[in-house]
């Protein structure tokens, strides 16, 4: 076996690392109140629901057409929509080495804006939208000219996705929509919604689920408001459904398939949170272990300590191996549908999304009082990654899916 990181990822890291320090670490720095200890204070617009500033949210697409006029955003995208097809082992590395620099605008935590681009919603939208959707979505989803949101789950239902109550039944050439979802992401300044509803089937079976685009100017569509969480500005709706009326081509993909769509966005976004969370988990290692040996206390280094030393230990030898986990995970991600390797994806994202909470909290201990602090970055990274031990499937769902894949290798 090669565990060597392919030439042409490790050269296209470096020139990644070249543009951030030429393109990107000039407009961070020009705009540092968005990314030192005023970080969400200066993020959120507080008086407008706890949305995201605009200001704010220009920094980000600034970003982004940079990357894109350099060629980095749409890496991993098809080569016909202007990608470079870079595969998901290549996303993984990449995406690791980007959290590992720690914070700044090249890879934002707080929405997942990255120079290199995760466009889940895109890549469904290429694989399954009709000739009209993809004409109509794909370009404008990629340069920020539309923005679509993803609504699954309720108040009554979160990973139980297909017991959703809500619903769209049959009506003047078209379906009416009525249902309440929460959590539903990116409604802060979204121009259209995939929102999921049961049209057929029983309920607790994922066939009769289907996918809708609806323009969130569509009648009967209200965002009544936004969730304020542990991790500020918030982009995480309730958004009401009453009558909400939209034609037969609004459907994304096939009637009562809509849960292939949702199962496909949380394989690649999972994977990609793995990687992430790896490398801020390594980030926070890593500074943890600068400060310990610089750091004198009764005369002596604090790295001196076995006490510091151990539990530093322990957590780098835990991101080594989650290191070949995610590798080899988003490696058989590339070589099978994604639903025969799920349980893979599970274990890498719920234990690396485990392993980065636990280095945040180890990194502000290390430092004492002042890795408490706002000044240091351990409370953020802490906060943005506990979100995804529940988002996207808890950690219970995805090793309930290990435990489903593991138990029926034994079965008579």
């Amino acid at each position: 076996m090669d565990f060597t990181i392919p030439r042409e990822i490790s050269d296209y890291i470096g020139v990644l690392d070249a543009f951030i320090e030429t393109e990107i670490k000039p407009l961070e720095e020009e705009n540092i109140r968005f990314f030192d200890h005023r970080r969400e204070y200066e993020r959120t617009d507080w008086d407008n629901g706890g949305r995201p500033k605009e200001e704010w949210e220009e920094l980000l697409a600034e970003m982004k057409r940079r990357a894109d006029k350099a060629g980095h955003l749409r890496w991993a995208l098809p080569t016909d929509i202007g990608g470079s097809a870079g595969s998901n082992l290549g996303m993984a590395i990449i995406r690791e080495h980007l959290a590992h620099r720690g914070l700044g605008l090249h890879n934002d935590l707080q929405n997942e804006s990255s120079i290199v681009g995760n466009f889940p919603v895109v890549m469904i939208f290429h694989a399954v939208a009709s000739p009209e959707q993809k004409k109509e979505f794909i370009e404008d989803m990629i340069t920020g000219r539309k923005r679509v949101a993803f609504g699954v789950t309720e108040p009554n239902h979160g990973s139980d996705a297909t017991y959703m109550e809500t619903t769209a039944v049959q009506k003047d050439g078209g379906w009416l929509i009525n249902g309440t979802k929460r959590w539903n992401s990116g409604m802060s300044n979204a121009s259209h919604d995939v929102v999921f509803a049961r049209t057929s089937g029983d309920v607790g079976r994922p066939k009769g689920i289907t996918a809708f685009i609806v323009p969130v100017e569509t009648p009967g569509v209200d965002i009544a408001y936004m969730h304020w969480t542990f991790n500020m500005p918030s982009d995480h709706a309730e958004v009401h459904f009453r009558d909400v009326w939209v034609p037969d081509s609004a459907i994304l993909h096939e009637e009562g398939r809509g849960l292939e769509c949702a199962q496909a966005f949380f394989h690649e976004n999972r994977i990609r949170q793995a990687a992430s969370s790896l490398g801020a988990g390594q980030y926070c290692v890593d500074e943890a272990v600068k400060w310990a040996n610089k750091r004198v206390t009764w005369g002596k280094p604090l790295s001196t300590n076995q006490a510091i030393q151990w539990p530093l230990a322990e957590l780098n030898t835990e991101a080594e191996m989650l290191r070949n986990l995610v590798y080899k995970s988003a490696w058989h991600l590339d070589q099978a549908h994604h639903m025969e390797v799920t349980h893979w994806v599970a274990m890498a994202n719920y234990r690396a999304n485990r392993f980065v909470c636990e280095a945040a909290d180890r990194a502000m201990q290390v430092h004492g009082g002042m890795g408490y602090t706002r000044y240091k970055p351990f409370e953020h990274i802490y906060r943005h990654h506990r979100r995804y031990r529940i988002t996207e499937g808890t950690e219970e769902i995805q090793i309930r899916k290990v435990a489903h894949d593991l138990f029926k290798k034994f079965r008579d």
